[in-house]
């Protein structure tokens, strides 16, 4: 095994053998010279795209908990990601806006963004990644209040179905002092960099 695969999960083989089939079903010729390489291609991407399964966001968060006497939001906006619709296997990507109060501590900045990363980095829908942030933080991190807006474009909307260009799809997910219109609303002012 090269030093390469060392870094994909079990089962690599077994995964492109299967993409191998499936473009045969499509109406390929997977021995054609274009095509050999593609079915290992796509499992490494699938592996690659799915790796948040093996990561846990809440030991992320964990492991950079401070203490602090900072009571104020926090906000960490535009982080781009990208997933997969659990549906159709097709990507969905924008950014996500997380913002938390503190209540005696904080976590890095950064950490609040690999959230997003670990989540979404699984087969999803929005409202279940929009959820799973909050709670994550919630749990974690036991702030006064939490609240997660994804804004995003979804490929099987614009490539089949309904082939809708220029759609965004946008969740909301929140707890306890965003439970308040007006720290809501302070929150999507910041965001949107109105006054």
């Amino acid at each position: 095994m090269s030093a390469e695969n060392e870094i994909f999960r079990e089962g690599l083989d077994e995964l492109a053998s299967h993409y191998k089939s499936i473009l045969g079903l499509l109406g390929e010729n997977p021995s054609r010279e274009g095509l050999l390489k593609t079915p290992m291609r796509v499992a490494k991407a699938m592996q690659v795209l799915t790796r948040g399964y093996e990561m846990d966001a809440h030991q992320v968060l964990r492991d950079a908990l401070f203490k602090e006497d900072y009571s104020q939001m926090v906000i960490v906006k535009d982080i781009d990601f990208f997933s997969l619709c659990e549906h159709h296997l097709l990507p969905f990507y924008g950014k996500a806006h997380v913002a938390y109060i503190p209540n005696g501590y904080i976590t890095g900045l950064s950490k609040i963004a690999r959230v997003v990363d670990i989540y979404s980095h699984r087969l999803q829908v929005q409202e279940r990644m929009t959820l799973q942030i909050k709670e994550c933080i919630q749990e974690t991190l036991h702030p006064l209040g939490v609240m997660v807006v994804i804004e995003a474009r979804h490929l099987c909307m614009q490539m089949r179905g309904v082939e809708k260009q220029n759609s965004v799809t946008t969740t909301s997910d929140f707890c306890g002092a965003f439970n308040q219109a007006k720290t809501r609303q302070e929150f999507m002012n910041l965001i949107h960099n109105q006054s």
